[in-house]
């Protein structure tokens, strides 16, 4: 007879800390035998990358209706009579006034206004639906500590409930519970643009290349995904969602990294509210609106395909300053488009000029890939502000100058 208390191990320092991520979920989604998905690695292991054919799969989505499985996206429940009052208190987006149906993203910021946490959200009149993709248990754990005395409950119901993503529409015969659409790359209502495209304009520039796509995500039981075949759709790969984010200039996880500004990645467009009161963060936000530059930006970058081989994510951006080669940022999202060929998003430095060529190292071999970039962020953004002027009565300085 095995003796269970001296059988219980002792904890070891490999044993996992509370707070962090439990394993993704496969998806619940069933599939044939004959299945061809090829899935990712680390978050992404369950998650289907491709099929087989991810450039066919991009057209699909923009194109057929196709459809990606997203059971990496974590989802939240957020209910109670406060939800949304509380949730507007301590986060970039207003809130308070959501009506039912209506989507929208917010961000969890730190003191400093660095990004921390990133909700997509949709209200269904009682509790608040939150996907979330960045540092989730981080953001939950903010949450909860500053519920206080509010009348709100926050859940995690990953396990009970999966996202699906779309372009446009969801397929009529999938049994959505909520659907949030993407807001970008539109501007709402208090938000600004930092995009060169449409700088200090209230909508959305005509040539701003997210007006070409529309993405959609829904959430759907699990329960009624596992009695329902992929066979009975068009499938696509996350690769291939990634390609046409990319292309949409639409920011992911990927360009956030610890020092990441709202400002550098044109997200004051859909996710922040600059005349709302008080949140975690905001006095950053508005400083660097109202009076600085974001120290860095975003770009779309054209990749030189002749080689047939891309660059990682996160190589690092090379640029020539001040006549010697030196490192201005990182590759944040790198994809083969089927239309636009070797894609990607870069993360540098503000000052660097707009034309200057882009090159990234390919590793050990000491081969390069040259790149051009295309501006996003604007490099620099005026400031309309309109200061009170001096008293010349009672102000004395500087008279007899």
């Amino acid at each position: 007879m095995v003796d269970r208390e001296q059988s219980t191990p002792e904890p070891t320092q490999s044993t996992p800390e509370p707070s962090q991520s439990p394993p993704a979920r496969p998806s619940s989604l069933s599939r044939p035998l004959s299945s061809t998905a090829v899935f990712g690695a680390e978050e992404l292991a369950h998650t289907p990358v491709h099929y087989g054919a991810p450039l066919r799969e991009q057209r699909a989505l923009l194109e057929k209706g196709a459809i990606v499985d997203l059971p990496h996206l974590r989802v939240l429940r957020l209910s109670g009579a406060d939800r949304l009052t509380w949730l507007n208190t301590i986060t970039t987006q207003k809130l308070d006034t959501l009506a039912p149906g209506a989507s929208t993203e917010t961000l969890v910021l730190d003191p400093n206004g660095r990004i921390e946490g990133w909700l997509k959200l949709v209200d269904d009149g009682e509790a608040l639906w939150a996907l979330s993709e960045l540092r989730t248990d981080e953001t939950l754990e903010f949450l909860r500590k500053m519920v206080f005395m509010m009348r709100v409950e926050i859940e995690d119901v990953s396990e009970e409930f999966q996202a699906i993503g779309a372009v446009v529409k969801l397929p009529d015969s999938l049994p959505v519970t909520q659907l949030w659409t993407d807001p970008w790359p539109h501007i709402g209502a208090g938000s600004a643009s930092y995009a060169q495209v449409d700088l200090g304009f209230e909508v959305a520039g005509e040539d701003h290349p997210g007006l070409e796509t529309q993405f959609v995500i829904g959430i759907v039981p699990r329960a009624d995904l596992a009695t329902t075949s992929a066979s009975e759709f068009t499938m696509a790969g996350y690769d291939a969602w990634e390609a046409v984010r990319i292309a949409a200039w639409r920011p992911g996880v990927n360009e956030i990294d610890h020092k990441s500004l709202v400002g550098e990645l044109d997200l004051l467009r859909t996710s922040v509210h600059l005349a709302k009161g008080c949140y975690r963060g905001q006095e950053a936000v508005a400083r660097v609106h109202n009076l600085g530059q974001p120290p860095r930006r975003l770009v779309f970058v054209h990749l030189d395909g002749s080689g047939h081989i891309l660059p990682e994510t996160g190589a690092e951006v090379l640029a020539e300053v001040r006549g010697s080669e030196r490192s201005v940022g990182r590759l944040s999202s790198v994809a083969r488009h089927w239309e636009l060929g070797p894609i990607g998003l870069a993360v540098i430095k503000r000052n660097l000029a707009a034309d200057a060529p882009l090159s990234f190292d390919l590793g050990d071999a000491g081969d390069r890939v040259a790149a051009a970039q295309e501006t996003i962020v604007a490099p620099v953004r005026e400031h309309d502000i309109d200061l009170p002027g001096r008293n010349k009565d009672t102000d004395m300085r500087n008279q007899n100058r």
